[in-house]
């Protein structure tokens, strides 16, 4: 009921034309998602209490809340619909089992093409930290989510074991992700079991690799196989490889690095090796001053005047950016050891896609505010920026778009 002396507007304005949640409707706009909502065959009726749109929108702050209940999510995004402006309708916070209901009939392929048609470098030819020479600094690496123990979960995505030897508390969902290393957005991803290796996974994203790139990756992504698959569209690569791996030195070059080869397990005579270029160095750990830890890597970049050994070595530093958006994804926008909340592998899937959507558009925010001051995307806080991302929901619920 109105309260005394107000009184209700007069439009048929739909619940889906009224939300708008700050950031993210900003980054993916209603028209977009509802053309792939239509596109993946989830078009459902116009005046229903969770339309599509809504849904997509409820996932995203879902993710942005991480920590909050269905409801609570709900409310947040509606807050003042009923009363603000031109909105006429009547509508109620949907119970948690209407909003479960909701997200299966969504499913997870509206949020995993969404994510696919906006994420994607953000780096300018002016953005600091992005670049080395002509290169894009990229990175590849992987990462779990716990996910609910149910019977559904545990066969789609299996679970790791303890350190004794018993099964883990939850099954658990494997990421691996591209990522930018300048401006830490994740612009590709990939998901699957944890049964599944980080390498095996890797090889559905080394399609977004082009010339212009140059792919940075720890020793558990070396081998021939995966080399040649990274390297096929013209993208370079610097991966570290473990130090019992058999380099022979082909031909020694003036900065210090030189030639090799790498081959396939079992190819002792290496008839089908590859070239590449080896740099060996050392860091010295301060906390262990006594030990010094040895670091190989390897590149498809030959020419060491393009490219010096000590300029590869301290650019393989930039690696770690990738572990620094993972974390961002997992401690401070998930939340610390939480669970994710969907009970289906579906709604797990669904779930992911949309926690990356979420640290995409952050991350892109982070990106301009940067240029605008001329400074590097990573002298910028994330958890600043997700608080801002937050309160711009609350206060910007009751307007349209």
């Amino acid at each position: 009921m109105p309260r005394p002396g107000q009184v209700k507007p007069s439009t048929d304005e739909r619940l889906s034309d009224r939300i708008a949640i700050g950031l993210l409707t900003r980054t993916f706009p209603p028209e977009l998602v509802d053309r792939i909502v239509e596109e993946c065959g989830r078009t459902g009726q116009r005046q229903r209490l969770l339309p599509p749109r809504v849904v997509v929108y409820f996932v995203l702050a879902m993710c942005l809340f991480s920590g909050q209940g269905y409801e609570e999510v709900a409310r947040l995004l509606t807050e003042g619909l009923a009363w603000a402006r031109r909105w006429s309708g009547s509508w109620q916070v949907p119970t948690t089992a209407a909003i479960s209901r909701a997200r299966v009939k969504l499913g997870p392929e509206v949020l995993k093409v969404l994510f696919e048609q906006t994420a994607g470098p953000v780096a300018t030819e002016s953005t600091i930290g992005a670049w080395y020479g002509r290169w894009r600094l990229m990175a590849i690496d992987g990462t779990t989510f716990d996910v609910p123990d149910s019977e559904e979960n545990d066969a789609r995505f299996g679970r790791p074991k303890t350190h004794r030897g018993e099964q883990s508390a939850f099954p658990q969902v494997r990421v691996v992700a591209l990522a930018e290393c300048g401006t830490h957005a994740i612009t590709h991803a990939t998901l699957g079991p944890f049964t599944t290796a980080e390498s095996v996974l890797a090889r559905e994203l080394f399609d977004a690799l082009g010339p212009d790139d140059l792919l940075m990756a720890d020793r558990g992504f070396a081998g021939l196989e995966q080399w040649r698959a990274a390297a096929a569209g013209g993208a370079d690569l610097l991966w570290r490889i473990k130090s019992n791996a058999v380099l022979p030195v082909r031909r020694e070059l003036p900065d210090g690095s030189y030639l090799s080869d790498i081959a396939a397990a079992g190819d002792r005579k290496r008839v089908d090796a590859a070239v590449v270029r080896v740099i060996e160095y050392t860091l010295d750990d301060p906390g262990r001053p006594q030990h010094t830890s040895p670091y190989r890597l390897i590149t498809t970049i030959l020419d060491h005047e393009s490219a010096p050994a000590t300029e590869l070595a301290a650019r393989y530093n930039e690696r770690w950016e990738i572990e620094t958006a993972l974390d961002e994804l997992k401690t401070h926008q998930r939340g610390p050891a939480q669970v994710l909340r969907s009970r289906s592998p579906e709604g797990v899937e669904q779930e992911v896609w949309g926690h990356l959507l979420v640290h995409h558009a952050i991350r892109q925010l982070m990106h301009t505010a940067a240029e605008d001051i001329g400074t590097d995307p990573d002298r910028l806080s994330f958890t600043r920026t997700l608080r801002l991302a937050r309160r711009q929901v609350a206060a910007q619920a009751a307007f349209s778009p």
